[in-house]
């Protein structure tokens, strides 16, 4: 058995696309558009012939896209949890759960889903102003 890709909705995809790729990293595969069904999929992944994210957008769907609790988030391991999260912050991204550990963040997509972020090896030393950081929201 081979895992293959994790499919979630989004409502705007150009704003999805920039957080997934221009803020997380991440490089996009493939697309396809079906114009009959109208809707759009696009594959992203952390590198070619990984898993992958299929991101779904339906043309012109207008409601809210509701989180279900059977969803939990995505996870992602980063070499340096401070700079990823200082990068992110630059861009304009609320960071949900500060690593205040050196160790884990989360933050949200565009369409609310969560995204954890672990530090890849041994935890970083907690450093300011990180350990001083409350948390936003949930996540």
């Amino acid at each position: 058995m081979q895992f293959l890709h994790t499919m979630l909705r989004v409502k705007d995809l150009a704003l999805a696309l920039d957080f997934f790729i221009n803020k997380l990293g991440l490089i996009e595969v493939k697309r396809q558009d079906y114009p009959a069904g109208k809707f759009t999929l696009v594959f992203l992944a952390t590198k070619v012939g990984g898993p992958e994210i299929e991101l779904t957008h339906n043309w012109g769907y207008e409601e809210e896209y509701s989180a279900g609790r059977n969803f939990g988030h995505l996870a992602f391991g980063v070499e340096n949890i401070y700079q990823t999260c200082e990068k992110l912050m630059q861009a304009g991204v609320v960071i949900n759960r500060p690593p205040r550990d050196g160790y884990m963040a989360f933050v949200k997509s565009p369409d609310n889903q969560s995204i954890e972020l672990l530090q890849i090896g041994e935890k970083l030393l907690p450093q300011s102003p990180w350990t001083e950081m409350e948390n936003i929201g949930s996540w």
